[in-house]
């Protein structure tokens, strides 16, 4: 079987998380040959890999958004769009639910002319007058029209790219990722999964609404259209994976068909991590964090963090491991802050062998403002460390549980909330037996509910069952 992997900012480009969890997946299942769509920011990471190709990854096909290139077109020409596909793209435009069929042939019908031509026609400009009349009559007309012909170039651009054929096309979030799964499943009819590790459109959401270079109301019509394309994907897929319950209610909530919803959550190989080398000793103990050095992880509220503990306990080390080149100026920024909050910069250690170092820590800390079901948790989880997180994703059921009678693992603690966090860690830091018993309940929880052969076997059984409908 031929299964194509459709990732956005992920494999090959950027190590951890999602790409850890296609390698995984890839390697594992030798019996079919994987390729890979990826979809990356910059051209500048052509060619980047932070993996070991497996050997059943036939093919990696990559399209980088900043070379989306629009071409130059004439002002005001008429396409004589159809009644159905102005009522369609109005639909878009206003951030409804509009028809993903009318979209995807609309795609097909204008293949041959280019998104720039298409967005500078007569009849383009009609439809966003007409929606500004309707619904955006407080925002000027000028910025509308430049915002919705921003928001649709790239995503014509992308649709227009050569996607390889496969038996099953399998994206790993919704976004562009997902829309291009959509857009295949709609051309060949091929059966069409989709996993969502976090929830795409709720992140965006976040950043649009923290960011600069969306502008006011504007900020609307960018969040509409990143929800309208996590819209598409889930109408579109045959099977939607998540990988906890809360999760799955998000999705329900913003529009997916609760029947195509199935919990996989990931897995580990506990026998990895249950006897790893452990050096720790009664008069330090050592608080590390594994992350990308990324603002969605907030390294600068660990750090707070970090200095809160520093000041009320002697004998703590700290720890900060994962790589720096996805946002090297954010990398820069927690290095200085940790240098004037007295830290020093030697608790950066880049990127690591993790199974050479987590064994040695007597806290693993997680400060995201968003996540899925972070690995590093599971694996901390498996080697017997106690752990302080944010409550974020899925996070709050690995940390307590879900009525499993086993016991807490850790402490849960708000986000962006360095003072929490802070007294969380120290409390652990105090406290020996504690720190053991969420240990030994993390173990347990990871072996029983986590295991890498489930998660494994459940996408297996998933694929066979999609290649014989």
């Amino acid at each position: 079987m031929k299964i194509c992997l459709i990732a956005e900012g992920s494999y090959p480009f950027v190590a951890g998380g999602v790409s850890s969890w296609m390698q995984t997946l890839m390697s594992s299942m030798p019996e079919h040959e994987f390729i890979v769509f990826a979809i990356g920011a910059e051209g500048k990471d052509r060619g980047v890999r932070k993996y070991e190709k497996p050997e059943n990854l036939i093919e990696i096909k990559e399209v980088f958004l900043d070379e989306l290139a629009e071409t130059e077109a004439k002002w005001g020409k008429k396409l004589k769009f159809l009644i159905e596909e102005k009522e369609m793209l109005k639909e878009f435009i206003a951030g409804e639910n509009f028809s993903k069929k009318d979209f995807f042939k609309f795609v097909e019908r204008f293949k041959d002319r280019s998104p720039s031509e298409i967005l500078m026609s007569e009849d383009f400009y009609d439809i966003v007058k007409e929606v500004a009349e309707e619904k955006y009559k407080y925002i000027s007309f000028n910025g509308l029209f430049w915002t919705v012909r921003s928001v649709l170039v790239t995503l014509l651009e992308i649709l227009r790219c050569d996607v390889p054929k496969a038996d099953i096309y399998h994206s790993v979030s919704t976004g562009y990722s997902g829309i291009i799964g959509a857009y295949m499943k709609y051309l060949y009819d091929a059966p069409f999964l989709l996993t969502e590790h976090g929830i795409y459109s709720r992140e965006r959401e976040e950043e649009i609404i923290k960011t600069d270079w969306v502008k006011g109301n504007f900020k609307e019509i960018w969040i509409n259209y990143f929800y309208s394309l996590s819209y598409v994907a889930y109408d579109a897929a045959d099977k939607v994976i998540c990988l906890y319950e809360g999760a799955k209610e998000i999705q329900e909530e913003i529009g997916c068909d609760r029947e195509k919803i199935q919990i996989v959550p990931n897995g580990i190989s506990v026998e990895q991590f249950k006897d790893i080398y452990k050096e720790r000793h009664d008069e330090v103990v050592n608080i590390g964090a594994i992350i990308r050095m990324v603002p969605i992880k907030d390294v600068k509220t660990m750090l707070k963090a970090f200095d809160y503990v520093k000041k009320e306990a002697e004998n703590v080390n700290f720890f900060i491991m994962g790589p720096h080149e996805e946002n090297p100026e954010y990398a820069e920024e927690c290095i200085s802050m940790a240098e004037e909050l007295g830290l020093g910069k030697e608790i950066f250690k880049g990127r690591v062998n993790i199974k050479e170092h987590i064994g040695k820590m007597d806290i693993l800390a997680l400060s995201s403002i968003s996540e899925g079901q972070p690995l590093s948790v599971l694996e901390g989880m498996a080697a017997g460390v106690s752990h302080v997180v944010t409550d974020v994703g899925s996070c709050g059921e690995l940390i307590y549980g879900m009525n499993d009678n086993i016991g807490h693992a850790g402490i849960v603690v708000p986000v962006m909330n360095h003072k929490e966090f802070g007294r969380a860690l120290l409390s652990l830091v105090k406290n020996k037996s504690l720190r053991e018993e969420y240990a030994n309940n993390g173990k347990l929880r990871v072996d029983k509910f986590y295991r890498f052969n489930d998660f494994i076997e459940s996408y297996r059984k998933i694929y066979h069952s999609l290649k014989e409908v």
